[in-house]
């Protein structure tokens, strides 16, 4: 049996109590190195078997899980954050299907929700924005152009926009393009969660000059959208006392 784990946004406790509990029983566990902390790794037995997929293939990862079905073991793929979000999961899934190898998932703490913690932000605030983009710009993997940074920011929602450290002049010359003010707020926080955790606010129009006077250059969260201020928005109608739901009537 294969798990498919998260691992969170860094924090080790910030792992579920399901993904601690695979990892307790795991034989085997095949972590991505670049990402994941390694303090987790604390919670497997003696006997586990440890592998770094950061200097693995997709093929010498299957390996090492067709090893451990062959010997009866149980194996934890460890992704960092949620392995839904860039987690490259569908296509181990796919070909442990036709290997027949069973598989389940258990999610995690992605990044943006780490780094809103961190800033005690809501992104869904009334009046303000009702939605979250999650998105990357493109890079050594391409973006369909449909999802390109102009045409998400045409909609001033609330954005976090993941692995684009390294582009953040584009990438603030593309927002403004697409429809955000270059005065609109925006916030860098570097390993969301991790003890080494930096988090600064700035605005879309300052980005780069942020990044740089920080000397950071990856591992870093992009939030931009008016709601990372969390001014001027609007009281939630849920919890007025005009409004009634099934399991409350109206106060006046």
């Amino acid at each position: 049996m294969v798990y498919f784990v998260g691992a969170g946004t860094g924090a080790v406790d910030l792992i579920t109590v399901r993904g601690k509990k695979l990892l307790e029983m795991a034989d085997v566990v095949i972590y991505a190195g670049s990402l994941v902390n390694t303090e987790l790794l604390e919670y497997t037995g003696k006997t586990c078997r440890i592998h770094n997929s950061a200097k693995m293939t997709l093929e010498e990862v299957i390996e090492v899980v067709k090893q451990a079905e062959a010997e009866g073991k149980t194996t934890v793929r460890l992704h960092t954050g949620d392995p839904s979000v860039y987690g490259a999961v569908r296509e181990q899934m796919d070909i442990l299907e036709e290997l027949g190898i069973a598989y389940e998932s258990c999610p995690g703490v992605s990044a943006c929700f780490g780094a809103a913690a961190s800033l005690n932000i809501e992104y869904t605030l009334p009046g303000i924005s009702q939605s979250l983009i999650i998105t990357r710009m493109e890079g050594k993997t391409s973006v369909p152009e449909a999802e390109s940074i102009e045409s998400l920011a045409a909609h001033k929602a609330s954005m976090a926009i993941y692995l684009s450290t390294g582009m953040l002049k584009e990438l603030s010359e593309r927002l403004i393009k697409g429809g955000y003010l270059p005065g609109t707020p925006a916030a860098i926080v570097y390993k969301a969660t991790w003890t080494e955790e930096e988090a600064y606010l700035c605005t879309v129009e300052t980005l780069a000059e942020t990044a740089k006077a920080h000397n950071i250059t990856k591992t870093a969260l992009v939030l931009a959208g008016d709601a990372i201020a969390h001014q001027n928005y609007k009281r939630s109608r849920l919890y007025a006392p005009d409004f009634e739901t099934e399991f409350r009537e109206k106060k006046i």
